[in-house]
C-alpha cells in the first residue's frame, strides 16, 4: 500500500470512521456496496497527481465533519461506479 492511501487510512483513522463503512448504491434494483477502504484503494491506483487531490479533498471533507466524509466517500463511490457502468457498456 502506498504513502498516500496510508495517509488516508490514517485520517479515518484519527476520526473514528472504520475503514469497513459502506455505502449502498440502487443501480435499476440491484445494490452495489463499496467500503471507503475500497474506494480508497481504488482511487490510489490512479496518477500521483490524482492522488493527491483525493488526500486533499479527504482532509477538506473530515475539516467539515463527519457528514461531510460520508457526502465525500458517497460521491467517490458514484464516480467509481458509474465508471465501471460505461465501462460495461463499451464492452
Amino acid at each position: 500500500m502506498n504513502k498516500i492511501a496510508n495517509e488516508c487510512k490514517k485520517i479515518l483513522l484519527e476520526e473514528s470512521i472504520n475503514t469497513d463503512s459502506e455505502i449502498d448504491f440502487d443501480v435499476n434494483g440491484e445494490v452495489h456496496s463499496m467500503t471507503f477502504e475500497y474506494i480508497i484503494d481504488t482511487f490510489m491506483q490512479a496518477s500521483e497527481e490524482s492522488q493527491l487531490v483525493f488526500l486533499a479533498a479527504l482532509q477538506k471533507a473530515v475539516a467539515v465533519d463527519n457528514m461531510g466524509v460520508d457526502k465525500f466517500f458517497e460521491g467517490m463511490g458514484q464516480l467509481l461506479l458509474m465508471t465501471h457502468l460505461s465501462n460495461k457498456f463499451e464492452a
